[in-house]
């Protein structure tokens, strides 16, 4: 792990490492037309220092899903306000550095505020240029009482997605209007990044751990978890049918007048991506505190929505997922995405329009303007009708020309990106079933529930050669067949774009010797156990 402490040796240090990374890929290891598997990804995980087990959680995080990590330690001057603890916040470089070298990082990027060009003059006499997120934004909740915070964090942040140019950004839904502002500013700024929110972490009291705990006694923690409290006290009227804000506010509220020692700043109900104030949640909501314990300002929140259930099951190829996905959906009566019939949609209109496979702009710019509708069908063959611009597309989608071609397109960054889009729209309102390889850690991190379905390379290679021998293909050994899906796992599991993985919280199932009713069983008694505990 490399330490470093200016801009020009963060520069060197990522070219080198991309350029170490950037594998040789002869003719033969390309498979399908796949040729961006290889594992270049970097990670940042912006910090101000003083790790705790929040920020290894996104490192952890940051760890699984990218080749490179870099974790920045910037206590930012332009984040605090006069009379805030700027002078006093703890600085624990040395330690913060073990803790990241254990946690797999591969460099800290610790600079002074002059290497970041933020000068003291230069801040008092407001010449350093800054990022200004929208109005609406930044003055309420914790905008109200720190002014010109929310602007220095999206300043540095932006620095640092400049400096870094990652292709994922780590940040904790602790801090939730933060989180709103991060991604707004990279959706306006079209910064090229993906950020990535992570569930808060709390202390066993329900204490959401921050940097600033350590201001408090061991008396005080205990009463700052009132904070929690309060929250899960709305979120239990909330599970009980209370939408109006006045309520859910009182209810926290209630729950708060029992420590005396907490002064309560402001407890509010936002929609979580505008951060507009919601008088009633239609869909979704965060109920939002800040408080004081002594001189010390803690916040929290909670996500509050009335989604649907998603079951998001992810797994390897050949492990069954699409048909274990359909049969889960018709037992639960939940809505199948076909998210396969999405991408051999788009392929279908490529071919329709005439344009090259390996046009990556066009194609790009036609699965940014084209719509897919996926309405429920009594056809057990085709349990999903697929439309694209209007067309029916259900059969035309299974032919040969299609099915040659679809893996070509959907290792394209750009349709990946807008399919994503989509599916995430309808998985607002939930009741689903979606299969995939990334379908828990990217499309749908917070589904309820998440399987990972695997099998061993030798059993997924006997079920692919009776599928060959039933549909009459030329003979193929069971040894290549092994090979052949090895080789696919370790391509799926380590390319850029929307690599295989098991999501933390995933269950895994290892279908070896099961049946199909078998695994759809298992997974319909887990769904049912989660939900008896929601």
């Amino acid at each position: 792990m490399r330490l470093l402490t200016t801009v020009a040796a963060l520069r060197c240090f990522l070219t080198k490492h991309r350029q170490q990374n950037q594998l040789t890929v002869s003719e033969n290891m390309v498979l399908d037309g796949m040729t961006d598997w290889y594992p270049t990804a970097v990670g940042l995980v912006p910090t101000m220092g003083n790790l705790h087990q929040g920020h290894l959680s996104l490192i952890k995080r940051a760890r699984q899903e990218n080749s490179t990590v870099i974790v920045s330690i910037f206590v930012n001057p332009l984040q605090f306000g006069p009379n805030e603890d700027f002078a006093r916040y703890p600085r624990t470089l040395a330690q913060d550095a073990k803790l990241c070298e254990q946690g797999g990082v591969d460099a800290i990027f610790a600079p002074n505020p002059e290497e970041m060009g933020i000068y003291q003059k230069n801040i008092d006499e407001s010449q350093v240029t800054q990022v200004i997120p929208p109005s609406d934004m930044i003055m309420g909740l914790c905008g109200r009482s720190r002014l010109g915070h929310f602007q220095g964090v999206a300043t540095i942040v932006t620095k640092l997605l400049n400096l870094v140019q990652p292709d994922r950004a780590y940040f904790g839904q602790k801090d939730g209007q933060q989180l709103a502002i991060i991604k707004k500013l990279v959706a306006d700024l079209n910064l090229p990044v993906d950020i990535i929110a992570c569930p808060i972490v709390r202390e066993a009291s329900g204490l959401a751990l921050s940097s600033r705990n350590q201001y408090l006694t061991a008396e005080e923690k205990q009463q700052a978890a009132v904070l929690y409290r309060g929250l899960q006290q709305a979120e239990k009227a909330f599970r009980e049918g209370v939408r109006d804000r006045h309520q859910l506010i009182a209810t926290v509220q209630q729950e708060l007048a029992k420590v005396s020692t907490v002064s309560v700043e402001y407890i509010e109900l936002v929609e979580p991506t505008t951060l507009m104030s919601l008088n009633t949640i239609e869909e979704e909501g965060m109920l939002a505190i800040a408080a004081r314990i002594g001189s010390t300002r803690l916040i929290d929140n909670t996500i509050l929505g009335d989604r649907q259930p998603i079951i998001a099951i992810d797994g390897p190829a050949g492990a069954g997922k699409s048909t274990v996905a359909r049969q889960v959906a018709a037992k639960l009566g939940l809505i199948y995405l076909d998210t396969g019939a999405m991408y051999r949609a788009v392929t279908w209109l490529v071919l329709q329009q005439g344009i090259a496979i390996d046009d990556d702009c066009a194609i790009a710019q036609l699965v940014n303007q084209c719509n897919i509708e996926l309405t429920p069908s009594q056809d057990l063959q085709s349990p999903v009708r697929v439309w694209i611009n209007g067309t029916d597309v259900t059969q035309e989608i299974r032919t040969i020309a299609v099915t040659s071609q679809v893996s070509a397109i959907a290792a394209q960054n750009s349709v990946r990106e807008a399919l994503v889009k989509q599916q995430q729209t309808w998985g607002k309102k939930g009741g689903l079933v979606a299969e995939g390889r990334d379908i828990g850690t990217h499309v749908f991190p917070d589904a309820e529930v998440k399987i990972f379905l695997t099998a061993s390379v030798s059993e997924r290679a006997r079920r692919r050669l009776q599928d060959f021998q039933k549909q009459g293909h030329p003979e193929v050994s069971l040894e290549q067949l092994e090979k052949d899906i090895a080789e696919r796992d370790w391509k799926d599991s380590t390319r850029k774009v929307s690599p295989l993985q098991k999501a933390a919280d995933a269950v895994e199932i290892i279908t070896d010797g099961l049946s199909i009713p078998d695994v759809t069983a298992e997974i319909v008694n887990y769904y049912e156990q989660r939900l008896s505990h929601c």
